[in-house]
């Protein structure tokens, strides 16, 4: 009776550990959630806009659907830039932080509208502080290569 060879499964290959990436900071995840949040947020927004424009009865139809439009485009920058944060991308810090600087006066025209509005005002408000802390923080900065003497990534 013969013996039947049995395949030979390679060894995983042997990485070095500075070839490994790096595990991103709770902070920098957290920066990425609340970014992404922000853009769906936005995109639900220019869906429901888009959708009173064809479908409802609003005082301009144009006005709603170019509106709605607009925010989706608008939904692009933070959904991108949350993607590139979670991936540790250097340049995703930028269009975060310009999402947040951009927040900041929606926020406060939501405040000045009064009523139940406040409450979006202030949530929009204290999510676009916190991602703007988390995003300058010298864990985050590190884990996103920016700094003196730092290669892009």
């Amino acid at each position: 009776m013969s013996k039947k060879p049995t395949p030979h499964t390679p060894a995983a290959p042997v990485t070095d550990a500075a070839e490994q990436p790096a595990a991103l900071p709770g902070r920098l995840t957290g920066a990425a959630a609340l970014t992404a949040l922000e853009g769906l947020a936005l995109a639900g927004l220019g869906l429901y806009m888009l959708f009173v424009g064809i479908a409802g009865h609003p005082d301009s139809p144009q006005q709603a659907e170019t509106g709605g439009i607009t925010l989706l485009g608008l939904a692009a920058l933070p959904l991108i830039a949350a993607r590139g944060l979670r991936l540790g991308r250097r340049w995703s810090r930028g269009p975060a932080l310009i999402t947040q600087l951009m927040a900041l006066p929606v926020a406060w025209t939501l405040w000045n509208t009064g009523g139940a509005m406040r409450i979006a005002a202030v949530a929009l408000a204290l999510a676009a502080v916190a991602v703007a802390a988390l995003l300058v923080n010298p864990t985050a900065t590190r884990a996103l290569g920016i700094g003196p003497g730092d290669q892009a990534r």
